[in-house]
């Protein structure tokens, strides 16, 4: 095994140096020991070789057991292949993207499902609990790793080898995936360690999937402060989650909007607040008066806003209770990074000015997996020196360096936690029979904050959410639908955003506009429930 500094490298570290009955993680599932999620990792590690798993091969996980999600990464870690954590509503057609596109040896999963679609495509299937049984030529041995323990034959990962592949939404109808080396995400999970400053007594919560990088990172984060991190669920969203959080005595929060904003609505409604110390939010920008009630019923509180992308995982931290200094403000650039702002040519603009974020630094990503067009599109190389990272948000910087974001240059948004392409669900839309055309309105003022798909279809706006599971995770499935008879255009053919928002208005208050329906539009809070992701 080599000896390079690679994602495993932080559990067993953390490992050596805390006592054996020290816990690392514990979910609804059991608990495991940071000892016994090391041994775990290593005899599912045999595992995978014995299944064939080589370096720079991928594996694909898919399961709702965050325990054995965790086991299965870093397992793939110590065989040198990259892993890619699925959504467990990935199915069907999205999932058979992700398993033509990245090619996997083994999948990872217990979803009967999912299995079916994997054989189907010729990967090879692996059980969540098989990880957990000895390969044959291992037989009971295995043992607790520490640094520089060999544990598996052959040639291990170098830390400029890929660790991680993770799809995300973007401006086409096919999610892509992010490459990120060892190296990468390791800078990265320091320098947000750095600035977030986790302590060997915290008990962390997160409610975010592992398939979700914010919930992936909690768990490097955890290990690099030897702490202890609570992976909870979407069922915790509501009141069970002052519970969970009570239960697990958790002292840090890692949190998205929908999550806090509903953390503050129980909080004032608690005989007592949880004793939370920090709360760290991404994804979308926070409500103020979320977080003065937040501060309020929580005396003990310090929040932490950020901004990132998956192309580089966190862009800019601001400082424990920073906003209430530079309100709308996320932050500075971590640190040994740089954020600046440009202009349509690439100039660089002084403070105060509005252009397009760049980021440069060792936490820049290594680009989209086999997309060497769009690689060099937002990772372009300046000056022939390493990539930085061209993000398609706009926004400007202060004269101290804190970025104030001001919109994005694509279709991307944030909806219940979730970060969806309006491109991948408009597609999803027409391949619904009956569906002749669709356009997404994102959330924001006019949309009350929420995703509107709007259709061009005869169907009831429930039955085309309905159908439209078959062709998208349901999470990315709007939670309001608008038949209209037809799409309003502009003079270059393409969808006129403002005239359909007036056509949705229209439509909503009963005034048949312009190609409006007059029936009402569906509202699938409940026939659309889904995880949050973040």
């Amino acid at each position: 095994m080599s000896d390079a500094d690679v994602l495993h490298t932080l559990l067993d570290e953390a490992a050596a140096a805390v006592p054996d009955d020290r816990v690392a993680l514990t979910s609804a599932t059991g608990s495991l020991t940071y000892g016994e999620l090391a041994a775990a990792t290593v005899t599912a590690a045999h595992r995978l070789r014995h299944e064939g798993v080589r370096r720079g091969d991928r594996v694909v996980i898919s399961t709702p057991d965050p325990l054995a999600a965790a086991v299965a990464v870093h397992a793939a870690s110590r065989t040198g292949a990259l892993f890619s954590v699925l959504h467990e509503q990935v199915r069907g057609r999205p999932l058979e993207h992700v398993l033509t596109d990245c090619e996997p040896a083994v999948m990872v999963t217990d979803d009967p499902e999912a299995a079916a679609t994997a054989a189907a495509h010729g990967v090879r299937v692996l059980a969540p609990q098989g990880l957990r049984e000895p390969a044959p030529d291992r037989g009971e041995s295995g043992g607790r790793p520490l640094p520089g323990d060999r544990p598996l034959p052959g040639d291990g990962p170098l830390s400029v080898d890929g660790a991680c592949l993770i799809y995300t939404s973007g401006t086409t109808s096919l999610p892509k995936a992010v490459v990120c080396t060892h190296q990468q995400m390791l800078f990265a999970a320091r320098a947000i360690h750095s600035a977030l400053g986790y302590r060997a007594d915290d008990v962390v919560h997160s409610p975010l999937p592992l398939s979700f990088d914010y919930g992936l990172y909690q768990v490097f984060l955890t290990f690099l402060a030897r702490a202890r991190l609570h992976l909870g669920s979407v069922a915790e969203a509501g009141p069970p989650l002052l519970r969970s959080l009570e239960r697990s005595g958790a002292t840090v929060l890692a949190s998205v909007p929908s999550v806090t904003d509903r953390l503050a609505w129980l909080v004032r409604r608690a005989r007592r607040p949880p004793r939370l110390r920090l709360l760290t939010n991404t994804g979308a920008a926070l409500d103020p008066g979320t977080v003065a009630a937040l501060r309020e019923a929580i005396p003990t509180l310090k929040v932490q806003l950020m901004y990132g992308l998956t192309e580089c995982k966190r862009t800019t931290i601001m400082p424990p209770d920073g906003d209430l200094e530079r309100p709308g403000s996320s932050g500075r650039a971590l640190p040994g990074t740089e954020v600046f702002v440009v202009d349509e040519d690439g100039t660089r603009l002084p403070p105060g000015e509005v252009g397009q974020f760049v980021v440069r630094g060792p936490h820049v990503m290594a680009g989209y997996w086999r997309r060497p067009e769009l690689t060099a599109e937002r990772f372009p190389r300046a000056d022939g020196l390493f990539p930085e990272l061209r993000t398609g948000d706009y926004g400007w910087l202060d004269e101290d360096g804190y970025l104030y974001f001001s919109g994005r240059r694509d279709d991307l948004y944030k909806e219940r936690g979730f970060r969806v392409s309006a491109t991948e669900v408009e597609a999803a839309a027409r391949r619904v029979a009956e569906v002749a055309d669709a356009a997404v309105l994102t959330p924001g003022p006019r949309t009350g904050g929420r995703a509107v798909l709007v259709a061009v279809t005869p169907l009831d706006p429930a039955d085309v959410l309905d159908r439209m599971r078959g062709f998208i995770e349901e999470y990315k499935i709007p939670r309001r639908c608008v038949p209209v008879a037809a799409l309003p255009t502009n003079g270059n053919g393409k969808v006129d955003r403002r005239a359909l928002a007036d056509l949705v208005d229209a439509g909503t208050s009963g005034r048949a506009g312009t190609g409006a329906r007059t029936r009402t539009e569906a509202d699938a809070d409940d026939s659309v429930t889904t995880d949050r992701k973040g």
